[in-house]
């Protein structure tokens, strides 16, 4: 291969110019969050929670006058009402159950408005049903009156939609707007106090027993406690209970002082003697999203559902009137991810859900209102016993100003100084691991004697392996690996144990990881036979070992404590090959739909906790299928140590880590290959090679180079990711990016140009450089080197040239000079 990179000319453009904005929260993005914050969890009375919200408006709405000059409609002037402009969209929050809403309505009779103009149409509704739509209304009309029925609603939404004409002169009249509550006493609109742009005053919301907890929650009893966990975070909690069924409410939330992020979780419990009332539409986020301005550009991701396209970054325009919905099939990253960053023009909101399960999220616009999200578990609508608790899905908000990739970037930060687990305060090493290859790869043909033999191969040819990794099948097991529900090793092929073959590794400076599937259990093993009272779904071939249980739980927890203990296993690895969702929902009543989910699901990190404190020095690797599994609560606990079940084309391999870098700073995939490109195609942090080390005709020499490449690299994984092309998976394209560490200085640019491209240079801006200072290129492959400034590096750009096809080009860089 033969590369150079030059700072003049080029033949292909890629990207745009970018600011350096660097990567640490600054004050006004720290001010942001905190008074999202206080604003969204202001603890609510039921004085304050009665109110009008308003959702959209031109202008401020105003209260029983058009600044200061009274409502007027064709001749008539009113005292009371408010003055909207379209288009409109106010809530109007009851202090109880309402009997009956009236107003006269119209376009305001002024010296803007007079002769006919503005055009407009006025809609109530209340319970999701439209109660009244106006004719078309123009200035100077004569009003129409109102009178609906609310039948006991204790909120309802005032629109005022334009015609199609746009909305000069849509000023627009409630006149005398009043809602006559069930017990006669009556609530004068304007009267009211405009409250902040929140849903039910707090980011969550619910029914329960078809009552929204809007309505409810200000008249339970309520505590709040705070408590300082570290340096930077605080947890306050807030929790209501009704004192009527004893169903208590609590919100814990975790404010970070050091990047503009809160969290929250939301826990419900029957503390009473009977069964609930209904408990539904449970949202664990339920807010208005509007910290930029302009138009909002959604951008989510596929998960992994073992496609070429796996991890795809994906954009979607929010326009007016938007309804866009997210979900998954059960395993929370297939076949999208749950973590999105909604941008604006000069900043956005990233919003993350932490659930190992079934979820969902919805994105609307209702006219040009402000984009309301609603996310949560697919499906919660139970009655909860006596005793019994539930609780939401994590939620994560961040807030950044720039473009959304400094946001991305803000996010990785926080991933990597809250979030990656750490053993005695170290972060995850970017390390090599090592499995058996050919016919051994899946562990159904391995024996005590050819694991020592790969072991003391990788070892006598200098690959500097750190894990030995012993995947599915060293059970005993009838019909192949997936044969699952024995966790015993098959002492036919293991008559030591895999103590043995830990013990060796251990001699030699390398550790073990062991593959375990515990949730899966098919027939003919011990699980099946002897607790099928433990067992989800009817299916003959697989069911599911329902972690929800607390005893099937406890014998889990017991076993494979024992089991890593007596095996000297240091790395658990557990893989997850089904989709739970049918087995959750099979059987369940009608008032306990999605109960069986959130139960398991809790389960599921209970136990992974509870091998955590037994085991403070063992890491976990998550991966269902490759990836399928990787929220935010799997990954504080663990890390994807194959991203990935599709391990097809070096352009596949690319765009994973295009896409799933943007979220995580820490993931891994297999890599088998051997020659230069698909080598760094499948560079991360994290990689396992099945080398067949029984071919002795392998060209060591240049293996023990690409992974002497490999950990040169890998150490900038911890640093900030910048996409440098845009994504593609064609074979015409060329992909980069670029690792930047501000704190020392230097960073990596990795290019790649695939095998069907007619090009031969490309222009990169890089960012997140000093413009000032100096910066030494050194290209891998030749030590070719170059001095050149940060501001022609961001803005002239990086023009690199390579003549071959395919290649992949790596590029150091290190500030010499401020």
């Amino acid at each position: 291969m033969r590369c150079s990179y030059l700072l003049l000319g080029a033949l292909m453009m890629m990207g745009v110019a970018q600011v350096a904005w660097g990567i640490s929260p600054t004050a006004e993005e720290l001010a942001l969050g905190q008074r999202w914050t206080a604003g969204s969890f202001r603890p609510g009375t039921a004085a304050e929670a009665v109110g009008l919200t308003v959702l959209a408006n031109n202008d401020p709405v105003m209260l029983n006058s058009r600044g200061g000059v009274p409502l007027t409609i064709g001749e008539t002037k009113y005292a009371r009402g408010l003055f909207c402009h379209a288009v409109s969209k106010v809530r109007v929050t009851l202090p109880g159950p309402a009997a009956s809403f009236s107003a006269t309505v119209g376009v305001d009779n002024n010296e803007m408005t007079s002769g006919g103009r503005g055009s407009v149409v006025f809609i109530v509704s209340a319970g999701g049903k439209e109660l009244f739509r106006s004719p078309v209304m123009h200035g100077g009309g004569a009003g129409v009156p109102v009178n609906v029925a609310l039948g006991g609603a204790t909120e309802m939404m005032l629109d005022i939609s334009d015609n199609g004409d746009g909305i000069a002169c849509d000023q627009s009249d409630w006149a005398d707007a009043k809602v006559t509550l069930q017990d006669g006493k009556e609530v004068w609109l304007g009267d009211l106090t405009i409250l902040p742009s929140r849903p039910g005053g707090l980011p969550f919301s619910f029914l329960y027993g078809n009552t929204p907890s809007g309505a409810l929650l200000p008249g339970w009893t309520k505590n709040e406690t705070s408590e300082k966990l570290d340096a930077q975070r605080t947890r306050r909690t807030l929790t209501w209970t009704d004192p009527a069924t004893g169903l208590e409410v609590r919100c814990a939330r975790v404010e970070y002082s050091d990047f503009p992020t809160v969290e929250w979780t939301v826990y419900f419990k029957n503390t009473g003697k009977a069964d609930t009332p209904l408990l539904e539409q449970v949202r664990a986020v339920d807010a208005l999203i509007d910290q930029g301005t302009g138009d909002y550009q959604l951008h989510h991701f596929l998960g992994s559902s073992s496609q070429e396209t796996d991890y795809q970054p994906q954009e979607t325009r929010l326009g007016p009137g938007s309804d866009y919905r997210l979900g998954s099939s059960g395993r929370p990253t297939d076949p999208v991810m749950p973590c999105f960053n909604l941008a604006q023009t000069n900043g956005g909101t990233i919003v993350a859900l932490g659930w190992p399960g079934n979820w969902t999220a919805q994105f609307t616009r209702d006219g040009n209102a402000p984009v309301r999200l609603v996310g949560g578990q697919g499906l919660a609508h139970f009655v909860l016993h006596p005793g019994e608790e539930v609780r939401t899905p994590l939620v994560v908000v961040q807030f950044y100003s720039g473009d959304w990739i400094r946001g991305q970037n803000l996010w990785r930060r926080w991933m990597i100084a809250h979030n990656l687990p750490r053993i005695k305060g170290e972060l995850p090493r970017p390390d090599l691991m090592a499995c058996s290859s050919g016919e051994f790869a899946e562990m159904i043909n391995a024996n005590e004697a050819n694991q020592m033999m790969f072991i003391d191969r990788f070892v006598q040819e200098k690959i500097p392996i750190e894990y030995w990794w012993m995947d599915a099948g060293w059970y005993p097991n009838q019909t192949g690996w997936p044969n699952t529900g024995t966790w015993e090793v098959d002492t036919k092929r293991f008559p030591n144990g895999l103590r043995a073959i830990t013990d060796h590794g251990h001699a030699l400076g390398v550790k073990s990881i062991v593959w375990f599937e515990p949730e899966r259990v098919t027939p003919g093993t011990w699980l099946w036979d002897n607790h099928p009272e433990w067992l989800l779904g009817t299916d003959t071939h697989n069911r599911l070992l329902n972690l929800g249980n607390p005893e099937a739980r406890a014998w889990l927890t017991d076993h494979i404590d024992k089991f890593l203990t007596d095996q000297g296993i240091d790395y658990y690895r557990q893989d997850f090959n089904i989709d739970p969702l049918g087995y959750w929902r099979e059987g369940e009543a009608a008032d306990r739909q999605g109960i069986t989910e959130n139960h398991y699901v809790t389960g599921y990190l209970a136990y992974w906790d509870a091998l955590l404190q037994r085991h403070p020095a063992m890491r976990i690797d998550s991966c269902a299928s490759g990836g399928r599994r990787n929220d935010l609560e799997t990954l504080r606990r663990a890390t994807p140590l194959l991203r990935s079940d599709y391990q097809g084309h070096p352009a596949s391999q690319q765009g994973q880590t295009y896409g799933l870098a943007m979220w995580a700073p820490y993931f891994g995939t297999g890599m088998g290959a051997t020659n230069q490109y698909e080598f760094r195609s499948l560079m991360c942090p994290h990689n396992t090679t099945g080398m067949d080390m029984r071919v002795k005709e392998h060209d060591f020499d240049l293996a023990r180079r690409l992974f002497a490449e490999r950990a040169r690299i890998v150490p900038y994984w911890y640093g900030d990711f910048y996409p440098l092309s845009a994504y593609s998976l064609g074979e015409d394209a060329w992909m980069a990016w670029q690792l930047d560490r501000p704190e020392s200085g230097d960073g990596v640019v990795q290019v790649f140009k695939r095998f069907e491209s007619t090009y031969e240079t490309a222009r990169y801006q890089l960012r997140g450089l000093e413009a000032e200072a100096r910066y030494r290129l050194t290209n891998l492959d030749d030590d070719a080197v170059r001095e050149v400034t940060g501001r022609e590096l961001m803005e002239t750009g990086l023009v690199v040239t390579i003549t071959t096809r395919p290649a992949a080009l790596v590029l150091f860089y290190k500030k010499i000079a401020p």
